[in-house]
């Protein structure tokens, strides 16, 4: 078979699909003799939740999907994408969430990606394997959602996932799906020895731990409270070393919020500065270090 020339001459695009992956935290970690338990049941929970979403489409029509021993990647056709960003990545929250309170085992969560781009797709050898592909892989290994899935308690959130921007300027922007830009925070996509940056964007279904303690309430609870402010707001803000000047937060220590927070989150250690309409992460790496609960120097 001849490698094609680019440049060239011109040829017919492939197809764009929708891509997804997952891949487990700490996988690397297990004993050798529960890999394999883990990587069969890794899909049987994505599956798990494809059902209780309601995309039995999508479960019945991946396109070229893989086990890649921590996790699986699929293709799907991108009408789908809406569906898969909400409410699939919350069920699958929530099933991990189920398996993990009764499971006897390693607890398995998640990092997640979503992707889309041009792809063959033509039930031949080879399918699915393209810059879209190794964009997807590239995110799922990006520093802000390892970071942000590290620092988050075990306990409560078990899925990190992080979107591309293209996903996110078509999908979610675009008001096709029901998930809310607000609940969404850009970071800068690197990947520690690659030659890879991008704009992505986070989404954490269940934020916890010191990312909790740090300000971030539950969904009813904050949008109570952001109707007016609490007494002795501003003491607080001078506390929590936090101080607001139109729509810029800029945060010392802590959890930046900007609007009504409901299952996400933005985390930073060290100064970072948000600007605009959503939140927005400075460059380098926003979560680093070990998980602190209670107070300070206190960790486990």
């Amino acid at each position: 078979m001849s490698v094609p020339t680019p440049y060239a001459q011109s040829r017919p695009l492939p197809p764009y699909r929708a891509l997804f992956a997952v891949d487990a935290k700490d996988f690397t970690g297990l004993p050798a003799i529960q890999h394999g338990p883990v990587s069969r049941l890794i899909p049987e929970l994505v599956d798990q939740a494809l059902e209780r979403a309601e995309l039995h489409e999508l479960r019945d029509s991946k396109r070229f999907p893989a086990n890649t021993g921590d996790g699986v990647v699929f293709g799907f056709e991108p009408t789908l994408m809406p569906f898969v960003l909400w409410p699939f990545l919350g069920v699958l929250d929530d099933i991990l969430g189920a398996y993990n309170l009764h499971s006897v085992g390693p607890r398995i969560r998640l990092r997640a990606s979503v992707h889309v781009g041009p792809l063959p797709d033509a039930d031949s050898p080879g399918d699915g394997n393209g810059t879209a592909r190794n964009d997807t892989h590239r995110l799922l290994d990006s520093r802000p959602v390892k970071a942000i899935l590290a620092a988050a308690s075990e306990q409560v959130t078990h899925l990190a996932a992080v979107i591309s921007h293209r996903v996110y300027e078509d999908v979610v922007l675009g008001g096709y799906s029901g998930l809310h830009p607000d609940r969404c925070v850009e970071v800068p996509a690197t990947v520690e020895g690659k030659h890879f940056s991008q704009r992505a964007w986070l989404y954490v279904p269940s934020p916890s731990g010191n990312l909790v303690q740090a300000g971030v309430r539950p969904r009813a609870e904050s949008a109570a409270q952001n109707d007016a402010p609490a007494e002795g707001e501003e003491d607080h803000k001078k506390r929590s070393g936090a101080h607001y000047d139109d729509n810029t937060q800029n945060v010392h220590e802590g959890v930046a919020i900007m609007g009504s927070v409901g299952r996400d989150v933005t985390y930073t250690g060290g100064s970072t500065a948000y600007h605009g309409t959503n939140q927005h992460w400075g460059s380098g790496d926003n979560v680093a270090g070990d998980k602190r609960v209670g107070e300070v120097g206190e960790s486990r």
